[in-house]
């Protein structure tokens, strides 16, 4: 009789209830969930593109077109389609437009290689082919791209009118283009050119009103802070006034924490409190002393303070936020103090104008004509809430496209246009090559023609037919010709029709959405750990906080 083999003892590598999946299917699987996520992009693309109407769990409404705002408000789950998110977060970060660009570029990648994948091509070829024919991409659009001369301010300022232009003609407010990207580019060129940190510009959002009663201050404007009652006898305009900015509390101070004094006498009770009251006496006079007219503060200012400034003829303001704290600082000089004591005149800084005025229903402090102002304050009115929160980011867009173009002057025609060229180029290049390389490069070019495609469909044009006569354009040598959503044609030279886009916003796009498709095709399996049971169970208790409950020293609990 023969001897049965010894069993293989069962060999336990995960923890129970881990859920793996491998291979060809898990891969297929990371690519039909990307392509879901593309697809509630795609109708945002372009001039006509849709808005989505987004709901979160509170009941808050949003209603926006932007990429990466809408991949955020989703909270996507799938591990792979997350790989999207962070590309359009990325590309928004980075550049500030091109968020869907991407993620649709991404998404039509792994689209057309996915029936290799099933035919059994292996992955590390196509990726080997997607980077390859991005390089070729990169190289062209460099090759292409034209640049403006700054030497002519007329000229370049045109282009970063243009540039915005562009980036606003797929957003809500595409209908005011030409007041919102005058706003744009007046508040990028109010900034440092060395620095150009966008996060100078204040934008305040105050609901009323129409679009056009959106107004750009060329210096700081902020909401009136909380006031005590003093505060309407004090001075609303000043001209040339010194601006005092401090990080002190000027109220009176009541010591009942941790605080005890015993007294024998009332009269030492009275000079206690007297005590308190010289503090800030003395402070407000080192104040006075300056010569300030515009007092502001992080801190609290106290209505015994508010009255006494009133009495003097001096405004002030506290609880005011720390970034338009920091604002008006850079736009009228000095710095914050952080004492009232030995203040110098360099601590202070001056502006022309200081007022405060109504604007809708709130007030509202405007510090202008600023000798050092490096910032500028965006205001912006509109019906609704959420209107004025979708104006506010495409404005963020635009700002930070023009931002891109004022540091590199370099400029493509949008509408499609480059990656039709691009296309065309890479699917002559790809000819020349033999074996399976071939194929992955031509998917690349077939690939970039979802974008004028895309457009096309969104706003009901025929796409078939217009890309059609787009590729005959571009094969006779015209590489500026992209999608026109209003003309009779349909298509036309964008270079000439001024929808220009900086050329980095397309490498950009290119760069990140085949690293993106790279890094999908890249895996072959997913390990998923088991839920935890208990569901969040919130922070750990410190050590030893058990023991002290019970042996009564816990507050609350009456010394013996």
């Amino acid at each position: 009789m023969q001897r049965g083999l010894p069993m293989q003892p069962t060999v336990v590598l995960l923890k129970e209830g881990t859920d793996t999946s491998q291979g060809k299917p898990q891969l297929l699987s990371n690519i039909s969930a990307c392509l879901a996520v593309a697809e509630t992009l795609s109708t945002t693309l372009g001039p006509r593109g849709m808005d989505k109407l987004i709901v979160n769990e509170r009941g808050e409404a949003q209603i926006t077109n932007d990429g990466a705002t809408i991949l955020k408000l989703l909270d996507i789950v799938h591990p792979a389609a997350r790989t999207l998110v962070d590309i359009a977060r990325a590309q928004d970060a980075e550049v500030g437009d091109g968020t869907t660009t991407v993620v649709l570029l991404a998404a039509q990648m792994l689209k057309e290689v996915r029936g290799y994948i099933e035919e059994g091509v292996s992955p590390h070829i196509i990726m080997k082919g997607f980077r390859k024919a991005a390089e070729l991409a990169i190289e062209h659009i460099k090759s292409i791209q034209i640049t403006v001369e700054r030497s002519n301010p007329e000229q370049f300022r045109s282009l970063l009118l243009k540039c915005a232009s562009t980036s606003m003609s797929s957003k809500l407010i595409h209908s005011e283009k030409p007041f919102f990207s005058k706003m744009v580019v007046d508040a990028v060129q109010c900034l440092d050119p060395e620095d150009l940190n966008e996060n100078l510009i204040g934008v305040k959002k105050i609901p009323g009103g129409g679009m056009q009663d959106s107004l750009l201050v060329n210096g700081v404007a902020f909401k009136k802070t909380f006031t005590y009652a003093g505060a309407e006898q004090q001075p609303k305009s000043f001209r040339d006034p010194l601006i005092l900015s401090l990080n002190v509390e000027l109220e009176l101070k009541a010591e009942k924490d941790n605080a005890e004094v015993r007294v024998e006498h009332v009269s030492d009770y009275q000079a206690i409190v007297d005590a308190e009251w010289q503090i800030i006496y003395r402070k407000l006079e080192a104040i006075e002393k300056t010569g300030a007219k515009v007092v502001l503060s992080k801190l609290p200012i106290g209505d015994l303070a508010t009255q006494w400034f009133a009495d003097r003829d001096i405004f002030c303001a506290g609880r005011v936020p720390a970034d338009d704290l920091t604002r008006v600082v850079q736009a009228v000089g000095g710095s914050i103090q952080s004492t009232c004591s030995d203040i110098k005149r360099e601590h202070l800084g001056t502006c022309g104008s200081f007022e405060e005025k109504q604007i809708g229903g709130e007030r509202y402090n405007f510090f202008t004509e600023c000798s050092k102002a490096k910032t500028c304050t965006l205001i912006l009115r509109g019906g609704a809430e959420q209107f004025i929160e979708e104006v506010e980011r495409s404005l963020h867009d635009a700002i930070m496209v023009v931002k891109r173009a004022v540091k590199n002057g370099d400029i493509v025609a949008g509408g499609g246009a480059i990656e039709l060229d691009l296309s065309s180029r890479i699917r002559k290049h790809a000819l020349s090559i033999p074996g399976k390389l071939q194929l992955v490069m031509i998917a690349f070019a077939k690939a970039l023609e979802v974008i004028p495609r895309q457009i096309c469909d969104n706003a009901g044009l025929d796409s078939t037919d217009i890309l059609n006569k787009l590729r005959m354009k571009h094969a006779a040598g015209e590489k500026w010709f992209g999608v026109d959503v209003d003309g009779p044609d349909g298509i036309r030279n964008n270079l000439d029709a001024f929808v220009w886009e900086p050329s980095l916003v397309k490498v950009n796009a290119i760069n990140s959405a085949t690293e993106a498709a790279c890094l999908i095709l890249s895996v072959d399996e997913t390990v998923r750990a088991p839920q935890s049971e208990a569901q969040n169970p919130g922070p750990k208790a410190p050590p030893g906080t058990a023991q002290r409950a019970l042996r009564g020293g816990g507050r609350g609990m009456p010394r013996r």
